[in-house]
């Protein structure tokens, strides 16, 4: 079986809305429209989402360029926790590496690696491991890897770092993708 099974993932994006150039001057507003402005911004924050953090890619993206010597980008990105059931402050590290071996080989020496490095397999992860996807924790941080033969993403960050690799006549292109979120406690079954 492949290893490089396509995942499917979602992501939050947060836009803030900003006046436009032809917008004409704003006038005072009466005491009812601030009340009411201020009622709605109120009621806007306690449905938002906190915001991304990408302190808790640092481990996996040092890993990936440091050990693996793979070309990563981290960004910030906001995660449905599996524990909680609610949005997360997180983030994603989108990294390329090349291989000498063969991508499903170089998924095990990699599982392995990381394993070397000292994270530890999270508890219920939840995770996929007939797709080489594995969640593993290191430190404060609880992380999905997921292995790819090929571009599966399609985002600029995937194109970036896969443009940054010259692959050899007798070398294969491989992907990871890491994404990275506080860790919590396991939820109960």
């Amino acid at each position: 079986m492949s290893l490089a099974l396509p995942f499917i993932f979602a992501t939050l994006v947060v836009s803030l809305n900003q006046p436009s150039l032809n917008t004409p001057p704003a006038t005072k507003p009466t005491l009812s429209q601030s009340a009411h402005s201020n009622a709605a911004l109120r009621r806007a924050t306690l449905t938002q989402p906190t915001f991304p953090d990408s302190t808790h890619c640092s481990g996996a993206a040092k890993f990936l360029r440091d050990d693996r010597k793979m070309i990563a980008e981290v960004e910030a990105d906001t995660i449905d926790d599996w524990r909680s059931g609610r949005k997360v402050p997180g983030c994603r590290v989108t990294a390329a590496g090349i291989t000498d071996i063969g991508v499903q080989r170089e998924a095990l020496r990699f599982y392995e690696s990381v394993r070397s490095a000292g994270w530890a397999r999270t508890p219920d992860p939840r995770d996929a491991p007939n797709e080489a996807a594995l969640r593993f924790r290191l430190h404060q941080s609880d992380c999905l890897f997921h292995v790819n033969a090929q571009a599966l993403l399609n985002t600029d960050a995937e194109m970036r770092v896969n443009d940054a690799l010259d692959a050899g006549a007798a070398q294969q292109r491989y992907h990871v993708f890491v994404m990275c979120m506080p860790i919590m406690p396991a939820r109960p079954r």
